[in-house]
């Protein structure tokens, strides 16, 4: 089992390099192949006013002259010891870790994600909760009721929560039930929970049933065909010649051999959203990571799209690794594998 973690991490931590190589492959090389010079990018951080001596003392003070696995190799090494930059006669300091330093905003990118953190946390664990209790039990009833109405109805639903876009459902839902019935806050009403838990979970109400719609559709389709699946086993007959009751079968043999897929993508699910819900935050106006990469992308600032990109793609491969461990634990198989 030790080996097998240790197989894991390494692979993880090899798959964050490569991710990161080409991250910033894309956001430096491209450019360049695009007829940009260091010139030029350096001239969006120094001011229209700047003369091209100024221009070009900045391109080299911020490494933008420097061949292209030299100025990787610096950003990786800011991971670790920090790294200083200077604009002409103007220096910066991004302290480690240093996922990149804003030189439009003048700040280092680390502090600032994780000053969104906890809106984005609150949004993906509440929307989780709410997806997987309505999604397994709605999948449940339909794999035991097959071919009834409720069964049409759900799967109905399901399929249409599926097929319809986050930011339609969103927009859909704020008009009703913000603007027309005043039942929940309108967008970007945000509450922390340190001020007040009440206010917080009520501000997050219709961005947790909206986001959760989504998932929970798809939650239910899966848990269905799982269920259909496994009911028809034969250690679920055996269960039930033993005497056993009904319920007893459906959660402790059945329900459980379905949830094993369940709970991989539920791992990767949470790590997805936990790397930035962009359209719910857009559509809500939260102040989230997915936000902030939004405003990022507008403002035409690099360095803070890269740190986000970066620091999402962590939160799947860590999500990916202890779904892998989980599996493991429950799976003797897999480590054999």
């Amino acid at each position: 089992m030790v080996a097998y973690i240790i197989r894991r991490l390494f692979g993880a931590v090899l798959t964050l390099v490569i991710v990161s190589m080409i991250t910033f492959g894309i956001f430096y090389l491209v450019p360049r192949w695009a007829g940009g010079s260091a010139e030029d990018l350096a001239s969006r951080y120094v001011g229209r006013t700047a003369n091209p001596e100024q221009v070009a003392e900045a391109a080299k003070g911020l490494g933008l002259t420097d061949p292209f696995f030299m100025q990787y190799w610096d950003w990786l090494r800011a991971i670790f010891v920090g790294r200083d930059f200077a604009f002409g006669a103007t220096q910066a300091h991004c302290p480690a870790p240093c996922l990149g330093y804003s030189f439009i905003g003048r700040n280092p990118v680390l502090p600032d994600i994780l000053d969104r953190l906890p809106v984005t946390a609150s949004l993906a664990f509440g929307a989780a909760i709410i997806w997987v209790i309505f999604g397994v039990a709605t999948g449940v009833l339909s794999a035991l009721k097959r071919g009834s109405i409720f069964d049409r109805l759900a799967m109905g639903v399901a399929l249409g929560g599926v097929s319809l876009p986050i930011f339609w459902t969103g927009l859909v839902s704020l008009v009703i039930f913000s603007y027309t019935l005043h039942w929940t806050k309108p967008g970007g009403a945000y509450t922390p929970i340190e001020q007040n838990p009440g206010e917080w979970a009520y501000s997050l109400l219709l961005p947790w049933i909206t986001l959760a719609l989504l998932f929970s559709a798809a939650y239910a389709r899966l848990t269905r065909a799982g269920m259909l699946e496994t009911m028809g086993e034969d250690y679920i007959r055996t269960a039930r010649a033993k005497g056993l009751r009904e319920r007893t079968v459906v959660t402790r043999h059945g329900l459980r051999a379905a949830l094993t897929p369940i709970a991989t993508i539920f791992g990767l699910d949470v790590g997805l959203l936990m790397g930035g819900a962009v359209l719910t935050e857009s559509t809500f106006s939260l102040p989230g990571i997915g936000k902030y990469a939004i405003d990022a992308i507008n403002a035409n600032d690099m360095p803070k799209v890269m740190g986000f990109v970066i620091f999402a793609a962590g939160f799947v491969v860590i999500a990916n690794l202890i779904v892998d461990v989980v599996y493991a634990v429950i799976d003797p198989r897999v480590r054999l594998a």
